[in-house]
């Protein structure tokens, strides 16, 4: 056999990380209650569809929980979206995240957190601990209110 046969056998693909912030560390904003989160995600949440399908959402935070982003985990149907948590923490790690805040909606308005919700939750809670990162709430969002799992007591220990 040829040494570049021997080469092609043994090829695979690079994989390589980058990241970049473009916000300066000054002009970031710092979640310090449930009511500044919320008013962020507001901001990211399409108005045509908070009301029509759920969706998944994660705020990524530095050490000093200034926001290092917003991102969109899934888009499920009107009672439910499918939420991977290796896409969750992959992004986390790509951005260096030291915790997160978990948020969704629910179409049909209800602030109530199911079953399924909290068991996410705990299960996000613990695939972060151990990769040290924090989850920190899981807020349900609507057009006009939210409900924060940590401020009523809700957050899985």
């Amino acid at each position: 056999m040829l040494q570049e046969d021997i080469r092609a056998l043994y090829r695979v693909n690079e994989v390589e990380i980058v990241y970049k912030n473009k916000i300066p560390f000054e002009d970031r904003i710092q979640i310090t209650s449930s009511s500044t989160a919320y008013d962020i995600l507001r901001q990211s949440w399409d108005d045509n569809r908070i009301e029509l399908v759920e969706q998944f959402k994660i705020l990524l935070l530095d050490r000093r929980h200034t926001c290092l982003g917003v991102s969109d985990i899934a888009t499920g149907g009107i009672t439910g979206c499918l939420v991977d948590p290796r896409i969750i923490f992959a992004t986390a790690l790509k951005t260096r995240a030291s915790s997160l805040i978990l948020a969704h909606n629910h179409p049909s308005g209800t602030l109530k957190p199911s079953e399924a919700d909290l068991d996410l939750t705990r299960k996000l809670m613990q695939g972060g601990k151990l990769l040290e990162i924090s989850v920190i709430d899981h807020l349900i969002v609507t057009p006009h209110r939210y409900c924060s799992l940590a401020d009523d007591g809700l957050m899985p220990s």
